[in-house]
């Protein structure tokens, strides 16, 4: 072994070691005051006895097999991921879309009539979308299917990305060659070349990069890049950094038919994005990432095909939201319940769980089952902004209060649906607000396509300064009132 790569071996374990430094610690004094213990015990003359009659394998071994198991735990143990920031999009007020200005623009389309354009309008009206959402700018054109080219997609994908990656690197005072790791997930928009490499192109990236892109994946996508991230920072040098880009490009999927179920993307979805930035180093970090769970259960025909991108009988390509999705979403998150519940609940919120879920197995489902207060877990809850219906199913389920769910619903309100950078939103207006503490635990949950549920539990280590993000100009609006019906 080269004097180099000796050197970097050991600079790994010293690592690692500092790391666990807690653990060890733990571990160690109650072994150390056992062994005391039992020397003292004993009388000098027997002890030396003893020693005498070792033989030097025996000395050997009893120092070097504690010393080798200790260094393999500390190599095989994963690694500490941080958040070391992350910066949301801000929109511009030119791309601003109120309600009269869409259903105008719905309106001069030659293929909506007018029962389309009163669904549009029923359906904006208990949406929970306010008037200061936005959409692309070839969204505000009339005549909005002749400008969704593949031009103006990569220009709205460029103002996004470009736009919170910039502010996460001031932020961050991070290079660009400092990145090691970059993921880009967005569903619907995959060009050639792609996302990743429009990333890499613009802010030169270095050659080396592990670069990677999702798509299909749906709103949940920005959680799955998160565990990605976290698993790639496990096999890369110490310190590395992972980018993470989590959006959805509108421009190209506005929908030109008149099935009501495929109209109702038209009107939730918002242009958005989100930039983070992961390492396993804990220098300037803000939060810990805890776990990240996920559960898929598109084995079952009804959850793949409940959300769909498919034509409609006129040839019109759009995603179908199925009568069933909520149903489906409720059933994907008590499968990621199950799997979260005994990595962060407290031991009586586990029993509880427990006892439930073991009677329920016992008596055919007979006995209702717990639902475990997560309230005792987490002090914040991220849920994703899909739309009103999604946050009252879950603020029903998880027995949440208005306060809890709040990030959500005005994130819904001020931006609409923005796919998996909701959570992001979520996030910065609870930062924003001042409610984010140090030691603070919050629980971000994101539901896509497939049918997914993803999880992931943060650890606050250092709130935010000040409300310098996407939240900037509007923060002391909020929170605002939003009725069953908004009249415009």
């Amino acid at each position: 072994m080269s004097p180099p790569t000796r050197s970097k071996g050991l600079e790994a374990v010293y690592q690692r070691a500092v790391d666990n430094s807690t653990i060890i610690v733990v571990t160690a004094i109650p072994l150390i005051a056992a062994a005391v213990v039992a020397v003292a015990r004993h009388r000098p003359e027997e002890m030396a006895s003893w020693l005498h009659d070792l033989r030097p394998v025996h000395l050997f071994l009893s120092c070097f097999l504690p010393a080798a198991a200790a260094v393999v735990y500390l190599m095989l143990r994963p690694r500490a991921v941080y958040l070391v920031d992350y910066a949301g999009f801000r929109t511009p007020h030119t791309c601003r879309i109120p309600f009269a200005s869409f259903l105008e623009h719905a309106k001069q389309h030659p293929a909506l009539n007018e029962r389309s354009v009163r669904f549009m309008t029923r359906l904006l009206e208990r949406s929970g979308l306010g008037e200061e959402t936005c959409l692309p700018p070839a969204h505000h054109y009339v005549g909005t299917h002749e400008y969704c080219t593949l031009d103006a997609a990569r220009a709205e994908f460029e103002l996004v990305a470009f736009s919170a990656i910039d502010d996460l690197l001031a932020k961050t005072g991070i290079s660009p060659d400092a990145v090691d790791v970059l993921i880009v997930n967005c569903s619907l928009f995959c060009p050639v070349p792609s996302l990743v490499d429009m990333i890499v192109n613009k802010y030169k990236l270095r050659g080396d990069v592990r670069s990677m892109q999702l798509s299909g994946m749906g709103c949940s996508a920005g959680l799955v890049a998160v565990g990605l991230a976290r698993n790639l920072l496990q096999v890369a040098p110490h310190g590395a950094h992972a980018l993470v880009v989590s959006t959805e490009t509108i421009t190209p999927n506005y929908y030109l038919g008149t099935e009501r179920a495929m109209l109702l993307p038209n009107c939730l979805f918002r242009i958005g994005g989100a930039a983070a930035l992961l390492s396993t180093s804990p220098a300037k970090a803000r939060f810990r990432l805890k776990h990240v769970v996920r559960t898929l259960t598109g084995a079952q025909d009804s959850s793949y095909w409940c959300v769909y991108q498919e034509e409609d009988t006129e040839g019109h390509r759009g995603i179908n939201l199925n009568k069933d999705l909520m149903n489906i979403a409720g059933d994907s998150l008590k499968a990621n319940i199950t799997a979260i519940a005994p990595l962060v609940l407290p031991a009586r919120e586990q029993l509880m769980f427990a006892f439930s879920f073991v009677a329920g197995k016992v008596l055919n489902r007979r006995v209702k089952p717990y639902i475990p207060d997560f309230r005792t877990a987490f002090e914040h809850f991220c849920i994703h902004a899909g739309g009103r219906a999604v946050i009252d199913e879950l603020q029903r389920s998880l027995n949440l209060s208005d306060e809890q769910v709040e990030a959500s619903r005005m994130t819904l309100h001020r931006f609409g649906n923005t796919s998996s950078s909701s959570l992001w939103y979520e996030l910065a207006y609870m930062e924003a607000k001042g409610r984010m503490r140090k030691g603070d635990r919050v629980w971000m949950i994101g539901f896509g396509s497939g049918f997914k549920c993803n999880s992931a539990a943060w650890e606050c280590i250092e709130p935010a300064r000040n409300a310098d993000g996407p939240w900037a100009t509007s923060i002391h609006k909020y929170p605002v009132d939003i009725p069953d019906v908004l009249k415009h």
